[in-house]
């Protein structure tokens, strides 16, 4: 996590462009197509963003959260952990405030269950299964949602190979 530093003539964030190098370089790197659960951050929706996506459909596949779902978003529920461990910290500096948000994020990090059940939370499934006749190390990913983002028997079911 990088504390942001005011600087005359710097950006003060991620762009849509730094955004899409990172999922060139994870695609490069994980070698395997890229699945994206997105929230309506105004970086998500952008044009650039969104023409970028359209010319990687063969590779990129993203799922579109309703415009306020944090029932649906994994990521509240981990947030929600790290402020209740560090809401009673009396910190001098925002050095203090990132380094135990730091910690308290490693901590989690290391503790599956915890993921597990912010996950199991939004009602969302992820299935990690190895293919019959393929090495254990090869899996594929099934994502299951249906047109609002959550997830229905009658919804929408993609599967994305992982290559070995």
């Amino acid at each position: 996590m990088a504390e942001y530093r005011s600087r005359k003539n710097e950006p003060k964030g991620f762009g849509w462009r730094d955004f899409r190098d990172l999922i060139v370089r994870a695609r490069t790197q994980l070698g395997a197509p890229v699945v994206l659960v997105w929230d309506n951050v105004r970086l998500h929706l952008t044009a650039g963003m969104r023409e970028f996506i359209e010319a990687n459909a063969d590779w990129l596949t993203v799922f579109q959260l309703p415009a306020y779902a944090p029932d649906l978003n994994p990521q509240e529920g981990i947030w929600s952990m790290v402020k209740r461990d560090i809401g009673n910290l009396a910190a001098a500096d925002l050095t203090q405030i990132t380094t135990a948000v730091k910690r308290r994020l490693k901590k989690i990090q290391y503790r599956s269950d915890l993921v597990d059940g912010c996950l199991a939370a939004t009602g969302l499934t992820l299935d990690l299964w190895a293919k019959p006749g393929q090495k254990s190390s090869s899996s594929s990913v099934k994502v299951a949602m249906d047109g609002t983002g959550g997830t229905s028997g009658s919804g929408e079911s993609r599967q994305i190979a992982r290559p070995a």
